[in-house]
Parts: structure tokens; sequence; C-alpha cells
């Protein structure tokens, strides 16, 4: 089919609904291998309809990587390109043409453009760059949950794939229960990994545990290892967060301004602390912080930033508080920025009126 020899892998259980779109577009793939990890519907009989080559095997006790590791262990030893991944999501088409190109530069492992969710107006929300696309040998996968390819021969030769890109459209009804004791087993397995803690402290976030979550985030903090500046000041929002839900206003916008500080050239944190004086309403504050946040025009390519940073969150505060500060103008400009993103928001239409009947 193509200069390489092209595998797709992955996981599954219970994903029948995802089945013919996934094939879809696995298809530029000379072949496509699945591990089927206890499936009760018809996802198994379905993927071999449309030509995939299903196993089915009970990984006990359950880890990703396990089932990663095993799913891998499908793949045609002769394979050139290993392709990992999920059900529920799909490449934009011309996939295969990019990969070869990427891996003609002399590449072990690739990174490409992952979207792994869209806002409701159907923009790119949490974008980050993935490379789960690598050599049939050498590689291997670690950690219980949030794992992760790894090579074990040295350094990979990783290309960045810029015309690829892979979006993710999951299940919202999907539980992620499995998630925190999955963490909590990569956290007890490999305590000097910053990463696995960062993550099970966000994941007691998610549970409503808020004092885990802080004590935890806290650990995170003061490991050694712990040098990315970008995580670093996403623990200090979830450690925010969780002080805001215990009530601890005065904590809360403390671990904003050490996010703030942190990470300076992140819109994030910027935004945190504007939405957090807007419920004073505290309009120069807000101003302030929203001004700040439009200063960054670039926005990076990792996992930290958020869609609605770059949408109209910051247009849309800056000219609620320009409006409570008789800045008419300035108002306007910035509604306008936000109705320029999302032309059909009423809300917006009806602020700009408003604005416009200032005295």
């Amino acid at each position: 089919m193509g200069r390489y020899k092209v595998i797709v892998y992955a996981i599954c259980k219970n994903e029948e609904q995802f089945v013919s779109r996934y094939m879809a577009s696995m298809r530029e793939a000379d072949g496509v291998y699945i591990l089927d990890t206890g499936s009760t519907d018809e996802t198994m009989e379905k993927l071999k309809e449309e030509g995939a080559v299903v196993t089915r095997e009970l990984i006990s006790p359950w880890r990703f990587d396990a089932a990663r590791n095993r799913s891998l262990d499908l793949v045609p030893e002769d394979a050139d390109i290993c392709v990992c991944t999920d059900l529920d999501e799909c490449f934009l088409p011309g996939w295969r043409e990019a990969v070869e190109k990427a891996w003609a530069q002399g590449a072990d492992q690739l990174r490409y453009k992952y979207v792994w969710s869209f806002t409701e107006s159907g923009g790119e929300d949490v974008v980050f760059y993935a490379d789960k696309i690598h050599a049939r040998h050498g590689f291997s996968w670690v950690h219980p949950v949030h794992e992760v390819i790894t090579c074990t021969r040295g350094t990979p030769r990783r290309v960045l794939c810029e015309q690829m890109q892979l979006n993710h459209y999951p299940d919202p009804n999907k539980s992620r229960g499995q998630y925190l004791p999955l963490l909590e087993t990569a956290v007890a397995e490999a305590p000097e990994d910053d990463r696995s803690r960062h993550y099970l402290g966000r994941e007691y976030f998610f549970h409503g545990e808020w004092d885990k979550c802080i004590s935890t985030l806290k650990e995170h903090l003061k490991m050694p290892s712990a040098t990315w500046k970008d995580e670093r000041c996403q623990s200090l929002r979830y450690i925010a967060r969780a002080y805001g839900e215990k009530g601890s206003r005065w904590q809360q916008e403390r671990y904003l301004l050490y996010a703030a500080a942190e990470a300076p050239h992140l819109r994030e944190p910027w935004l945190d602390l504007a939405q957090f004086y807007y419920r004073d309403m505290n309009w120069p504050a807000v101003l302030f912080f929203c001004e700040r946040a439009l200063e960054i025009h670039d926005r990076p390519r990792t996992y930290i930033t958020e869609g609605a940073s770059y949408g109209i969150l910051p247009h849309d505060l800056l000219s609620v508080a320009a409006f409570h500060l008789g800045l008419k103008e300035k108002a306007l400009a910035a509604v306008s920025e936000a109705i320029a993103l999302e032309p059909h928001n009423k809300r917006l239409k009806n602020n700009r009126e408003w604005i416009e009947k200032m005295s």
C-alpha cells in the first residue's frame, strides 16, 4: 500500500457505537489489530465485519499498560510503523501519507496533534501533541493508567508530524471510576514519578476528595523532578479549586496567585483570577487579569491549555468589567472581539446593545 507497513492497534471493551466511524478512519493502514478485553455487546462482531483482526483476552488484574502491551504483541513482527489508537478516536483523512513522509526522516517515533475534547460550539478545547506512533520493536507501555509508550533501547528519534491530526470523541457516560485505584497503584509503584502524583491529586479533585487533592498536589510541588512549569501551575490551580470547594476563599486566592506566578506564559491562571474577582464584582481586577491573559497570543502545545481561554471568555469578561467601569470604547471593542468568535451568540449581541446605550 505504501513504502512502509503501517499497522493500527488498539484495546476495546463495549464500544460497538464507535466501530464504523473508527474503522472508516483507520482504513488507510495495512491492518487493524484489536484486543477486546471483555465486551458483552457486538463490538467484536462488528470489528470483524469491518475487517479488523480481533483477539479476546481478559487482563487481570486490570492495568492499561498490560492491556496495551498485549495488544502490541498482536501486531505482526514485520510491521514498520505501529499506530496506537482507541475506538473513540479518528484521524483526519490523509494521515497515512503524512506518517510515511515523516517516518522517512529517520524516525522511531512520531508526535502529532491530538484534539482531546471540543467546545460546545465545535471548536477545539483541550489540545496537545501525542506520540503513540512508534517502531514495532524496542517500545513498551508503562504505568497502570495514563500509560505512556517508552523506548526500551535508548532515546528514540522523535519527529513532529505536522500534517496529521487525531480527534477524540469520548462517550460522556463512560465511567472513570477505575482511574483512582489505578493511580494510587501507580504512585505506590513509582513514588518518585511526579507525573503520576500530579494525576492522582487531580483525580482526587474529580472525586470530591478536597483534602486528599490538596495534600497530594502539595507533595507533587515539593518533588525535585516536578520542574515543568505548566504542570506545576496546574497543580496550583487544582489546589485553589479544592480550597474554593472547602469555602476557603483566601486560600483559593492565594494559590491562584501562585499559579499565575508559576506560569505567567499561560492564559489559564490569569483567567482563573479574573473569574475569581468577577464573583466579588471587583471590576478593576477583572479588567487587569483579562488584559494580562490577552497579552498571550500563541497557544502553547500542551494539554494544560483550555479552549475557553482562547475563545470568547477573556473578551467577554473584559467587556463586562469595562462596562461597569464606564469604559465604553474598551467594552465595545472587547464584546465585538467575542462576537467575532461566536457570531450567533445572542447574549453577546445583547451585551453590545447595552454598551452602545451607555451615556
